[in-house]
C-alpha cells in the first residue's frame, strides 16, 4: 500500500479545506455535500451522536451559525492508496479559553469525490 502519494494528498487536502471553509461560514449545503449519503455514515460530536447522513443533515440544518470561528493547529491530512484517508486537526476557540477541540475525519473517495464517512470532535482542557 501506498501512503500519502502527494496527488491524494492534495485532493484530501482541498476537500478539507473546503469543509473548513463550509463549517466557519455555515455552508450547510457544502457541509451536507462532503458527507457521505448513507446510513452508516457516523459523526460523533461534541454533544451529540450521530447515525446516518439524515441525522447528521438534520443536525446540521437545525445547527446554530454563531460562535463558528476557530483556529486549527497541527492538522495532519494521511492517506492510504488513493481511496482512504484520515484527516485529523485540533481547534481553538476564542470563546472557549482554555479548552482545545479535536476533531478527526475518515475521508473515502466515491463516485462524485471525497466523502466524509466517519467523524469525531470533542473538546478537553488545553493543559489537562
Amino acid at each position: 500500500m501506498q501512503i500519502n502519494l502527494p496527488d491524494v494528498v492534495a485532493e484530501v487536502t482541498a476537500a478539507f479545506e473546503t469543509y473548513e471553509k463550509a463549517l466557519v461560514s455555515n455552508d450547510v449545503a457544502t457541509l451536507d455535500f462532503l458527507f457521505r449519503d448513507d446510513s452508516d455514515t457516523i459523526r460523533y460530536g461534541a454533544t451529540e451522536n450521530l447515525y446516518g447522513y439524515e441525522a447528521i443533515k438534520a443536525f446540521r440544518a437545525g445547527r446554530s451559525a454563531s460562535d463558528l470561528v476557530r483556529t486549527l493547529e497541527k492538522t495532519i491530512i494521511t492517506t492510504y492508496g488513493r481511496d482512504f484517508a484520515v484527516a485529523a486537526t485540533l481547534f481553538y476557540k476564542n470563546t472557549a479559553p482554555g479548552k482545545v477541540g479535536r476533531q478527526m475525519q475518515t475521508w473515502l473517495r466515491c463516485s462524485d469525490g471525497w466523502k466524509i464517512v466517519a467523524a469525531h470532535v470533542s473538546v478537553i482542557p488545553e493543559n489537562p
